[in-house]
């Protein structure tokens, strides 16, 4: 048993059963055992790779794709440049490789990284250190200034409610303890305005997600991009709306029963990119699989000019990873982008709704 779970058995016996969305908080974000507050997950020593750690064509593409759109707005100056979750700082130091001979992008832009993580912000710190990063913890601590951001796998972290039909009730599950250990356990079946427009694409048993943390990012992100202009990049896991129970952990880089260790696994549920288009201010683009995005963005040219003068177990690496990033099987499908843009339309590789 975590320290964690301990922790959360003694509270939830005291004040009873808690959300899920109240229980991923406190596993991710927990000042002392929190998953994100205590770690470097990433990578093969971690329990996670994701697209900018399996190859450097996936940073290079969303920077060109995010110049292109700079460019086509006429080249403000200046700009807030941010990256939501940045990891280690790979996919922005492949970004800004990629973009330092784009005229005037370099010196036009403020770069702002959002991390909660400090033994993130120490990496990122290190690794985008020429590049004088400004460390922020939250969007209100970005200047207010024309806006070009990136969230890569950001939005599968923030937390969740879950709810089972029940006729034309909702049940919520919740995260209780018995014979101490975590259980998950239902709610009394209540009516729920917020869920009524479900009740039309929903039967009895079938389970809707929702995210009250993701939607008011949405809502942030797009009041910018409609204010100032710009242009924001959602790239993640999930589709158009939210159907069925996608709440999962990983530990060690494989599936973990999301209650068995909780602060040393990672949380995450697919995203509801409907959900998070409605709350937008600006406009939203149509969602895309990464696949089809990254081909129109031309990463099938850049493979090939990487792959010259590899050999051996270094072209393998290579090919495995651009199948890894744009396969149907691979991250290909299962991944998706949408954009959220003011009037000039949305960025490269994507199209108006």
């Amino acid at each position: 048993m975590t320290p964690l779970a301990e922790i959360l058995i003694r509270q939830i016996a005291a004040t009873g059963p808690i959300s899920v969305a109240e229980y991923m908080t406190a596993c991710l974000l927990h000042p002392r055992h929190g998953y994100y507050t205590t770690r470097d997950p990433l990578g093969a020593a971690g329990d996670f790779t994701t697209a900018p750690e399996i190859s450097q064509m996936f940073g290079e593409l969303v920077g060109l794709c995010l110049a292109q759109a700079w460019l086509d707005r006429g080249a403000p100056s200046p700009i807030a440049l941010v990256e939501l979750g940045p990891g280690r700082g790979t996919l922005m130091a492949d970004l800004l490789r990629a973009t330092r001979r784009v005229p005037g992008f370099h010196d036009a832009i403020r770069l702002h990284l959002i991390e909660v993580s400090p033994t993130l912000r120490a990496i990122q710190a290190e690794t985008l250190r020429d590049h004088a990063p400004v460390l922020c913890t939250s969007l209100d601590q970005v200047p207010d200034l024309p806006l070009w951001l990136v969230a890569n796998e950001v939005f599968d972290a923030l937390p969740i409610r879950q709810f089972l039909r029940d006729g034309d009730s909702w049940r919520e599950r919740l995260v209780g303890a018995a014979d101490g250990a975590l259980t998950f356990a239902l709610s009394d079946p209540v009516p729920l305005a917020a869920l009524s427009h479900r009740l039309a694409d929903t039967h009895d048993g079938d389970m809707v997600e929702t995210s009250g943390a993701a939607e008011a990012l949405a809502q942030t992100i797009g009041a910018r991009v409609a204010a100032r202009g710009g242009a924001a990049l959602i790239i993640d896991y999930g589709s158009d709306t939210s159907l069925g129970d996608t709440f999962q952990a990983v530990r060690g880089h494989a599936k973990e029963a999301p209650l068995a260790f909780p602060g040393a696994a990672d949380l995450t549920a697919h995203v509801d990119f409907g959900a998070l288009a409605a709350a937008s201010p600006a406009a939203a683009s149509r969602l895309v699989p990464q696949g089809a995005w990254l081909e129109r963005l031309g990463i099938a040219p850049r493979a090939r000019a990487l792959a010259q003068g590899l050999t051996d177990s270094a072209l393998d690496a290579h090919v495995t990873a651009h199948r890894r990033l744009t396969h149907p099987e691979e991250m290909g499908t299962l991944f998706k982008i949408m954009a959220l843009h003011d009037d000039a339309g949305p960025p490269p590789g994507l199209e108006a709704n």
